[in-house]
């Protein structure tokens, strides 16, 4: 975990309430894999963090997406250049890159979308060759269709059919799993729950980065706690902001 200085260099706005930010933060930059997030300050008098997902690293800077759905993200989308960020990261264990063989699936929900494209990058940079399949609840929430596209086939589901595929990320799972030799995913538990099931009916090795409320963010307190699968099947309490986010899809109790 590094903290140090992040100046925001870029701002951007993604539809309504979905926001990017551009860090120059040279510490988390360089330390930053795959499927971590980073726990930023929102607000001069506010002692809460919010945790959010890196989305992209590139030399000295990492890119954050995210949804604004209270006072601190909301503060934290009225940040423009130069504005300095308390920013603890990189946390938590990412996506085990080096276990995805040649053809892994990179299958994002909602605001799960973002992070999933670095780990796209990440896997191409390793090897494989990547495909994405990403869901939306409807056009107007669509983002970063074109920054996947740069790192491989991508396709596009909305529930309501309004962009691309009408249906669910499942529904393309299902009908391409034998192109796929590993799956990596983020989105809302009951979307991963499916996901779960699908690749564990096809034995195809899976990865799930889990989306709870935290407080700490490194493990101090009980707010992200989640139950894992033990010895014997028995179940134990992990933490999502330190034992995750991103577990074995077979180790969570679902």
């Amino acid at each position: 975990m590094k903290e140090g200085l992040s100046v925001v260099t870029n701002c951007e706005q993604y539809g309504k309430d979905i926001f990017e930010l551009t860090i120059n933060s040279p510490q988390i930059a360089t330390n930053a894999k795959a499927g971590q997030f980073v726990h930023i300050l929102c607000g001069e008098h506010n002692m809460l963090r919010r945790p959010i997902s890196i989305c992209d690293v590139y030399d000295n800077f990492i890119k954050i997406v995210f949804q604004v759905k209270g006072e601190g993200t909301k503060w934290l989308s009225c940040r423009k250049k130069n504005h300095v960020l308390d920013i603890l990261g990189p946390l938590g264990n990412g996506f085990d890159i080096s276990i995805l063989g040649e053809k892994p699936v990179m299958i994002g929900g909602g605001i799960g979308v973002p992070p999933m494209f670095y780990t796209m990058k990440e896997a191409r940079e390793n090897g494989s060759v990547p495909t994405a399949i990403l869901g939306f609840r409807n056009k107007d929430l669509v983002i970063l269709e074109g920054d996947f596209k740069k790192i491989g086939e991508t396709h596009i589901c909305t529930d309501d059919g309004s962009y691309g595929i009408n249906g669910f990320v499942t529904d393309i799972l299902e009908s391409k799993i034998d192109n796929f030799t590993s799956v990596c995913a983020c989105g809302p538990k009951p979307m991963l729950k499916a996901i779960w099931r699908i690749t564990k009916e096809f034995d195809i090795p899976c990865q799930v980065s889990m989306e709870e409320r935290m407080g700490c963010g490194i493990g101090a307190c009980l707010v992200c706690a989640c139950e894992l699968k033990g010895n014997n099947d028995l179940i134990k309490y992990g933490h999502v902001c330190k034992d995750g986010p991103v577990f074995d899809a077979r180790e969570v109790v679902w």
